[in-house]
């Protein structure tokens, strides 16, 4: 039984180790090659379905007649553009090129991306408001939308695209992302309630569905560390300022939250980021060596959710035991 306590609290990490071991296996065992060649694919396709079915079972566990913009929102979205603001600000002002311009490119799309759609899901297994978590994700997918086109061209010149392009592509992400799942699950609720008793009858369904998907992120992550055309000694100062950067997103959610009894849910939101979309972001229109920056950011803010839920499990099992 301990085994299997073990592994239900720290799910997350395990299963961002088992992403990492499945590709250095494959990755450096020649006779495994062609099975490499085959499956590579296959996980790139199985991705965004996972991520559908992710936002698909959560959603159907919303009260859509509850979302709406509250306080806390307000206060994470003005914390976020202020940073947004002011790494641009450094860069454009110090001039930065090559490793310096990296890393602060890195610590940008870190900042700069959407709350993860995915931290619904966590919010509701440590105890937060889902309603208040999706309600922010719209959000701040739209503010990300706004702050994407205006901040890239001036930080990275070769980032070559119009105002309107970008907004059209990033939008049609979002529309992809968020926006079909919830009308399935809608539709799901209101008028196929039997396909709907039988989702919301498993539990943590949406939980195990988004460790799938986390470990064919963690194993693309490990892929563009290992293939990353620079140093070791590069590739950790990324690593450790990231993690600051990380520590930092949660701690300040968490102190905006507990002036409005959300602390959990204003965490989540700031700390916790879309980081498939990040890296995409970064091999499109930054240094793709940048995308190692929310690489490592998958890694950190998974290992404080493994910590989270199971100090959530912890003081879950005291109470019932007292």
């Amino acid at each position: 039984m301990s085994v299997i306590r073990f592994i239900k609290d720290w799910t997350l990490a395990i299963a961002i180790a088992m992403g990492a071991i499945f590709y250095l296996t494959f990755a450096f065992t020649p006779s495994l090659s062609a099975a490499s060649a085959f499956f590579a694919p296959v996980l790139d396709a199985m991705l965004p379905v996972f991520m559908f079915l992710v936002l698909f079972v959560t959603f159907c566990k919303v009260d859509f007649r509850k979302l709406r913009i509250v306080p806390w929102h307000l206060w994470v979205s003005a914390f976020q553009l202020l940073t947004v603001v002011l790494i641009t600000a450094l860069v454009v002002g110090f001039g930065m090129t090559g490793d310096s311009l990296v890393l602060m490119e890195a610590m940008l799309i870190c900042v700069i991306g959407p709350c993860a759609s995915a931290a619904a899901v966590v919010v509701r297994k440590i105890g937060g408001d889902i309603e208040q978590m999706t309600a922010y994700t719209f959000l701040s997918n739209f503010i990300t939308a706004l702050l994407i086109p205006l901040c890239l061209p001036l930080i990275e010149k070769g980032a070559h695209m119009s105002f309107f392009e970008a907004f059209c592509i990033i939008l049609y992400k979002v529309c992809t992302v968020l926006v079909a799942p919830m009308l399935f699950a809608y539709l799901v609720k209101h008028h196929m309630r039997r396909l709907h008793r039988a989702i919301l009858s498993v539990k943590d369904l949406a939980y195990y569905l988004w460790c799938g998907s986390l470990m064919i992120v963690s194993g693309t992550t490990v892929k563009n560390i290992v293939h990353a055309d620079t140093t070791w000694t590069f590739l950790i100062a990324i690593a450790v300022v990231v993690f600051i950067l990380c520590l930092m997103q949660f701690a300040v959610g968490r102190f905006i939250g507990h002036y409005f009894d959300s602390t959990v849910n204003a965490g989540q939101a700031l700390g916790q980021k879309n980081t498939a979309f990040a890296i995409w972001i970064s091999y499109t229109y930054l240094n793709p060596l940048s995308s190692v920056g929310p690489g490592c950011y998958i890694l950190w803010q998974n290992i404080i959710n493994s910590v989270e839920i199971w100090n959530h499990e912890r003081k879950a099992s005291r109470g019932q035991a007292g």
